[in-house]
């Protein structure tokens, strides 16, 4: 099962923009009424946290461009309704500055799955 309270060396304030991109994108693209859930395991000297949320689903070919700089799956999104296109590349910065990956997938619950792992420790 792991640490139930497992302590950690991260720059607090860039995981907390990592997770706030990452939720954002969520809840900003889960059709009414939709489903976000976040799970958090700790796997060895790793910590796990997934954000799932139901339709719309992003097409396999699409899941890696995700996390490039203002890309954007629809292009008819305005950066009022859609964002500015970076949230998902700066998450992607944060977790690789912190020794970590940060991947997309295919949800259980029929939209998109984000994964990050980062190591309890972060890198110096």
């Amino acid at each position: 099962m792991g640490d139930p309270d497992p302590c950690v060396r991260w720059d607090v304030a860039r995981i907390e923009q990592l997770l706030a991109n990452v939720l954002t994108n969520a809840l900003r693209y889960t059709d009414a009424p939709g489903q976000v859930r976040v799970m958090l395991a700790a796997v060895g000297e790793h910590l796990h946290v997934t954000v799932e949320d139901s339709a719309p689903g992003v097409p396999p070919e699409h899941l890696e461009a995700l996390f490039a700089p203002l890309y954007r799956l629809d292009a008819a999104r305005s950066r009022v309704s859609g964002g500015s296109g970076l949230g998902l590349a700066v998450s992607e910065a944060i977790a690789r500055a912190h020794g970590g990956t940060i991947v997309a997938a295919p949800s259980s619950l029929g939209g998109l799955a984000i994964r990050i792992a980062l190591p309890r420790m972060a890198v110096a």
